[in-house]
């Protein structure tokens, strides 16, 4: 993901809306983007608006309330503009607990799990340790509940109010030198992240999403990845070549990849008429390997 340096430390790309240059704040943002990382945006859609009081610590000194329009933007990754401000960083460092490629997260068991078990039951009553229990149990997957993958910013808003992250150190005085799990970034942006990750998960279902993010032609191993990358799980290689042929979602090019070293692998591309063809034309998550 891409993120830039602000007087108030890492952040996503953001800046103010000026209406009298911006007719629309989807062009803002692709302003903002290219002025910031020298990159032009592709697919884009409007995710959400964030509006909470002190979501700029600086509101409790005297600052107007900030009210930010965030957008989802899928772009390739590709070197940044001069400048040095832009930086591709791993989603994945900021929140570490949603990556299950390499198995359950270490993070889980040594950190979270601990915490939250002490959070519910430092409930006052009986009635609200088990609606804290509840609510730890559906976000991470705990006592038979499954693991859900869409719930990110369950999960982190409720690490936020345990005070396992910085946010909550920054905003309301908790967590201290505990609050430290994964890397924090200005603001609210970290929220803002999680709320991007768990619709990218969700549209995974319904729509081709992952295309935007692979070249023109592609493997199906080089799709697989970004799959997986995004849903933060490994898949069955063979299931997933499966779906992705019988879906009509690619087709083959004829050519084949001769940079991959041993066989060279197929080069597909990705088979537009399946708009057409299907209302929800997803990758979905086939063969999962590690779920909960």
């Amino acid at each position: 993901m891409l993120l830039v340096d602000t007087p108030e430390g890492l952040a996503l790309p953001c800046g103010p809306l000026d209406p009298a240059r911006d007719r629309t704040f989807e062009l803002a943002l692709r302003r903002w983007v290219r002025e910031q990382t020298g990159l032009e945006l592709g697919y884009v859609e409007q995710l959400y608006t964030f509006g909470n009081r002190d979501r700029d610590p600086r509101e409790r000194e005297g600052a107007p309330r900030q009210v930010a329009i965030a957008y989802l933007a899928l772009v390739h990754e590709a070197p940044l503009g001069a400048g040095g401000a832009a930086r591709w960083v791993d989603g994945y460092d900021l929140l570490p607990w949603e990556d299950w490629r390499r198995g359950r997260p270490a993070v889980l068991d040594g950190e979270i799990e601990p915490r939250l078990g002490a959070w519910s039951e430092g409930a006052a009553n009986a009635e609200e340790r088990a609606v804290r229990r509840e609510r730890a149990d559906i976000a991470f997957g705990r006592g038979g509940a499954a693991w859900d993958g869409e719930r990110v910013l369950d999960r982190f808003e409720l690490l936020f109010e345990v005070g396992l992250v910085e946010e909550a150190e920054r905003f309301r005085g908790m967590g201290s030198a505990q609050a430290r799990l994964g890397t924090g970034l200005a603001l609210d942006h970290r929220r803002i992240l999680a709320s991007a990750l768990g619709r990218l998960r969700g549209k995974l279902r319904y729509r081709p999403v992952v295309f935007e993010l692979l070249p023109e032609t592609f493997t199906l191993l080089q799709a697989q990845r970004v799959v997986e990358a995004l849903a933060g799980v490994r898949l069955h290689k063979q299931n997933f070549r499966r779906l992705v042929e019988a879906g009509g979602l690619v087709e083959g090019t004829g050519e084949r990849n001769l940079r991959t070293g041993g066989r060279p692998a197929e080069l597909f591309r990705f088979r537009r008429e399946v708009l057409r063809e299907r209302p929800a034309p997803g990758v979905g998550l086939p063969g999962t390997r590690t779920h909960g």
